[in-house]
């Protein structure tokens, strides 16, 4: 993913810093419209959504010096893996919504997250053979080599690793509104498979350089180990999101019932007669209105 050379390689570096750009103001400026209007928004997920939009600009602004190969694993650690994990912690689609008036285009955005197209590719599985899938294809067949020397196709790819990678880390985190929320443990189930491939690819990796390609052992394998301790890095991380999500549900879970259960007994013994249960309700009703008052 390292940026093409020349006048049509910088083509793709100012529109993808445009891009970022454009997402990182969109998103500052919806946060404040709701902060004027007396909504609370955490001021961490700013910072998560603008970390995010920093770190795909980087990427594409050529990431760090050294060797082309770990200089580019470097690049897919930060497009793939930590920009979607800080872009979706930031919950931008739940900020959409509740900056958005009521009307059509609010009823239009949640229907289509609400929509089988949407839940086909939030599947965490679909998810995981899409981000996954397209790293197969791109560093065990000649696509890597391709891209080099095409700057276009290295932006699209640039564009898929990303699109794939926020994909996967909303379908794993599930923290903005979707058709369906998935149990944790296939959540968590889909992220451990997910980290066993990215290792073996890591791994392979280590073994041989992509097909087409040369690059020096020393380099080759210091990339390969950035993949694999960075991915794992990222992976730990996502699972701390997953774990934490299950236990806020259960704990929501627990303080309904305990809610019902609260409201349930005095009530249920307010409204039953003193004559006994084969009076109506009403009259039960009338009593505690009248011991009220």
């Amino acid at each position: 993913m390292n940026p093409g050379h020349g006048h049509a390689g910088q083509l793709p570096l100012a529109a993808a810093l445009l891009l970022t750009g454009a997402a990182a103001f969109a998103y500052l400026l919806a946060s404040a419209r709701l902060r004027r209007r007396g909504d609370a928004w955490p001021r961490v997920r700013d910072a998560s959504f603008a970390a995010g939009s920093g770190a795909v600009a980087w990427a594409a602004a050529g990431g760090p010096p050294g060797g082309p190969f770990t200089a580019h694993m470097a690049q897919h650690l930060a497009v793939g893996m930590v920009a979607p994990l800080l872009l979706v912690l930031a919950r931008p689609l739940t900020l959409a919504l509740r900056v958005l008036p009521p009307g059509a285009a609010r009823r239009g955005l949640l229907s289509v997250l609400h929509s089988r197209f949407v839940g086909v590719p939030v599947f965490p599985p679909v998810a995981a053979l899409l981000d996954l899938g397209g790293l197969w294809l791109l560093y065990r067949t000649g696509l890597f080599a391709a891209a080099s020397h095409r700057p276009w196709l290295h932006a699209l790819l640039y564009a898929h690793v990303l699109a794939a990678g926020v994909l996967f880390t909303a379908a794993v985190c599930q923290l903005d509104p979707v058709r369906r929320r998935w149990h944790p443990v296939l959540r968590g189930a889909t992220l451990l498979a997910a980290g066993t491939a990215h290792a073996v690819l890591a791994k392979t990796l280590y073994a041989a350089p992509p097909p087409g390609t040369a690059f020096a052992p020393a380099d080759l394998h210091a990339g390969a180990q950035l993949m694999y301790y960075g991915g794992d890095a990222v992976e730990a991380a996502l699972a701390v999101v997953v774990a934490a999500s299950w236990y806020a549900a259960a704990g929501r879970r627990v303080r309904a019932g305990a809610r019902r259960a609260e409201a349930g007994g005095p009530s249920a013994g307010a409204l039953t007669p003193a004559g006994g249960p084969g009076r109506p309700r009403a009259s039960g009703s009338a009593s505690a209105r009248s011991a009220a008052r």
